[in-house]
């Protein structure tokens, strides 16, 4: 039987992460967080942040971007929005509750929308696509790091045996590239520009789609 990821279950689930947050998510996805955000700092401007946690990224943005940070998770979000006054981040616009898949903004309204070790974690990550894409302005990017699952083989067999378990923990491990790109060739508004291997391991990407 297929495992169904429900909004509920994974901001719960991230609620109960959010006293172990960095510790468990800092060291290990510090070199693709970097990437994603060297990306989102050459377009400067306004940045969206999708899944923003405790804002381990706020202060690496360079100043020149302004930055609007959500998560679906009020406990995380304690802790971002603690960083930003600990720091005094002036850079940061606002950090908000709101859900990935319907995103309370107009179309164009970002210059990159930035969505780190995400789409796993999301529901309905093919609607939270949609919702990137409708947020950022033409010829902006959509910066994501992602795992990428293996799809077939031992690998992708194991993945599909441990979505009971992960799913519960607030993520997938079943989740090929292929989706990434039936998803973009469905919308027909974004162009993959680069897609670059991430530590640890080579089971992680970045992955940027540029709006048409």
């Amino acid at each position: 039987m297929a495992t169904t990821m429900q909004t509920r279950n994974v901001a719960a689930a991230y609620d109960r992460w959010a006293p172990v947050y960095d510790l468990v998510f800092g060291a290990v996805f510090r070199r693709g967080r970097s990437a994603a955000i060297e990306a989102a700092d050459r377009l400067g401007g306004r940045v969206l942040e999708v899944g923003v946690g405790t804002g381990l990224s706020l202060p690496q943005y360079g100043a020149h971007c302004r930055l609007f940070g959500i998560d679906i998770s009020e406990r995380i979000l304690d802790r971002a929005r603690a960083r930003v006054a600990e720091q005094k981040l002036g850079n940061v616009e606002a950090i908000e509750v709101m859900d990935a898949e319907a995103l309370a903004f107009e179309a164009g309204t970002f210059d990159s929308v930035v969505a780190q070790y995400v789409i796993t974690a999301v529901p309905n990550p093919e609607r939270a696509l949609d919702e990137f894409a409708r947020v950022v302005r033409r010829g902006g990017e959509i910066i994501i790091t992602t795992r990428i699952g293996a799809g077939r083989g031992l690998r992708g067999s194991i993945e599909k045996l441990l979505m009971p378990i992960t799913s519960r923990l607030g993520f997938r491990t079943e989740f090929p590239f292929a989706r990434y790109a039936r998803w973009a060739a469905r919308n027909g508004k974004v162009d993959l520009v680069e897609r670059s291997a991430l530590p640890p391991l080579g089971h992680f990407e970045l992955l940027r789609f540029r709006k048409i």
